[in-house]
């Protein structure tokens, strides 16, 4: 199965795993909780998906690669501790608790979750003496004398043999006591992902043309070469900060990731073209409505390939455009909280209204670092508490020079008003960049397969999606035949309004 299916099947045995019977235990105990095995070749994405899931059902998260582990750090330190056996005191072996277990204790106490996943990689390429008690902790979840706390759950990962010299075999009883999971590398399964973490516009539509480029591993003669779908994220992160400093883009750098010369090679020429396709159409004059006829003119000339790279441009503006009104709208709805409850406290407080927002800001302050550390906190929401955290402190400042309550209530509710506003405005550009770009875009490609591209990629990516199906856009329903018939769609216009501070 590809990786969004693997996911989905963590997510369904995390549920079962974590149901409660009336009485407060869990259905499935946590000796009879089979650990889920991910088989799969290197950089897949089989870390990614675990943070993704700890996220999304909100469980706390620790990783282990046990490549790393000695048999010492996996279960503990010997000592001699007096024990008193038929009146005779004896000195008896035991053993310290293991690091991975402890690091499990560990995260409970730093962040008072106290259920979570349990995430080891390459278990099936540990060292020779560490082998029997990896084997004895798959089955029975201890190690040494130790074992896991109840509530977590045990995620394991490791690679093919054809991958790794290092892979062990487990036996038939091993296996049977383990939830195999067999997943091979989609790129189209990947791209959900790849928009979710904003991967650059130049990988998407590279590999849209050449999807066999997406993971490739061969056997040369000067060794191992391999793409995989970690080094097309790594290299994203590292285009975007390139570009943001100005620093060039170049081979050397691409193949630090791709190590794979061929490939390597050819996506370096492809990104050249790419900076050039983004220069020469001007998107932004696209959603604008002020491109110039020569661009409608070379679009409508130019071959496959550029067409794909010129709807790539157009889906990471306008996707941006569409996650910023998001993220604002979230940020200033999260705000209208606030400000509700600061107007109860406004008439007849003891304290001062600046102290109330003090210590609103220090709870959210607090609540953003127990999100991160925990690592249940999206990025997206990580955004958007930052946003409000901003902000908050914005008005703070703001308020705090008066003294009388109401005053300063006046202060947080005409600034709150005016972020309504901008928010409205926002809101109108992002759907003037929407009609916009449908129109050029009806103009060079009439009907042909870029539209039904624009579409469909405007469907999976995740933030253009999120706008879509809660706010709805005019002109993508009337390019979507199907989603016109949705007639429940709300409009984001009238949400603004219920976010308006009432009397």
């Amino acid at each position: 199965m590809n990786i969004k299916e693997a996911k989905e099947q963590i997510k369904i045995a995390m549920k079962a795993y974590f149901t409660k019977d009336e009485f407060g235990n869990y259905r499935i105990p946590l000796e009879k909780q089979r650990p889920i095995f991910l088989m799969g070749p290197p950089g897949i994405g089989k870390t990614a998906i675990m943070e993704q899931v700890s996220q999304e059902l909100g469980v706390a998260l620790v990783s282990y690669s046990m490549t790393h582990h000695t048999r010492q750090s996996a279960i503990g330190l010997p000592f001699i501790e007096n024990k008193t056996y038929n009146g005779k005191i004896v000195p008896v072996s035991e053993y310290t608790m293991s690091e991975i277990i402890a690091s499990v204790y560990d995260k409970i106490e730093e962040t008072g979750i106290k259920e979570g996943i349990l995430f080891l990689d390459e278990v099936n390429c540990v060292s020779e003496t560490l082998a029997p008690s990896m084997l004895q902790f798959l089955q029975y979840k201890v190690f040494g004398r130790h074992r896991i706390p109840d509530g977590w759950i045990v995620v394991t990962a490791g690679n093919p043999p054809e991958y790794n010299k290092s892979v062990r075999e487990f036996d038939i009883v091993t296996w049977d006591r383990l939830k195999r999971i067999d997943i091979e590398e989609d790129y189209t399964a990947w791209k959900e992902f790849a928009y979710v973490s904003l991967v650059h516009p130049s990988i998407l539509t590279y590999l849209d043309i050449k999807k066999n480029n997406f993971y490739k591993i061969e056997s040369t003669v000067d060794g191992r070469s391999f793409v995989t779908a970690r080094g097309w994220s790594d290299l994203s992160d590292m285009i975007r900060i390139c570009e943001d400093i100005g620093e060039d883009v170049n081979e050397k750098i691409i193949g630090q990731y791709l190590q794979n010369k061929a490939i390597s090679k050819d996506f370096a020429a492809y990104y050249d073209l790419f900076k050039k396709y983004r220069s020469d159409y001007q998107v932004n004059n696209i959603l604008a409505g002020n491109y110039d006829e020569s661009i409608k003119e070379r679009a409508l000339k130019a071959r496959f390939d550029e067409r794909l790279a010129l709807v790539g441009l157009l889906i990471e503006a306008i996707g941006t455009d569409m996650r910023d009104t998001m993220y604002l709208f979230h940020t200033l709805k999260e705000l209208k909280t606030v400000v509700t409850e600061l107007k109860a406290k406004a008439s007849g407080a003891k304290k001062s209204l600046a102290e109330s927002m003090s210590d609103v800001i220090s709870s959210k302050e607090k609540a953003l670092a127990d999100g991160k550390q925990s690592g249940v906190m999206s990025a997206d929401t990580q955004n958007i508490q930052n946003m409000l955290i901003k902000i908050l402190n914005e008005e703070f400042s703001a308020m705090n020079l008066e003294r009388d309550n109401n005053k300063a209530f006046d202060v947080i509710k005409k600034d709150f008003n005016s972020r309504v506003g901008v928010l409205r405005k926002k809101h109108d550009t992002t759907e003037k960049h929407i009609t916009n770009m449908f129109d050029f875009a009806k103009k060079v490609f009439d009907d042909g397969q870029e539209i039904l591209i624009i579409i469909t990629e405007m469907t999976i990516n995740k933030h253009t999606a999120a706008y879509l199906s809660q706010y709805g856009s005019a002109e993508y329903f009337k390019y979507n035949n199907k989603l016109m018939l949705n007639d429940r769609m709300i409009k984001l216009s009238e949400a603004i309004e219920d976010l308006s501070e009432e009397e």
